[in-house]
């Protein structure tokens, strides 16, 4: 998954942002801030997707609801 659909769909789920941080940019929703790795050369891979998943308190069921 490229980092742009990442956001896109993270948006699609109530974040806002991106918003520029120190190192990283973020996304806000409610009171959770998830950090968004910087752009991979390869794309974000299952592993990565699924920390990312898991910090922002999003559900498998509503990941999958995107789809």
């Amino acid at each position: 998954m490229s980092r742009e659909d990442l956001i896109r769909s993270l948006r699609a789920l109530g974040f806002e942002g991106p918003y520029c941080g120190t190192n990283h940019e973020y996304l806000l929703r409610g009171d959770t801030t998830l950090r968004v790795p910087n752009a991979c050369r390869d794309g974000i891979d299952g592993d990565l997707l699924i920390r990312l998943l898991r910090q922002a308190r999003v559900s498998p069921e509503e990941w999958r609801n995107l789809r």
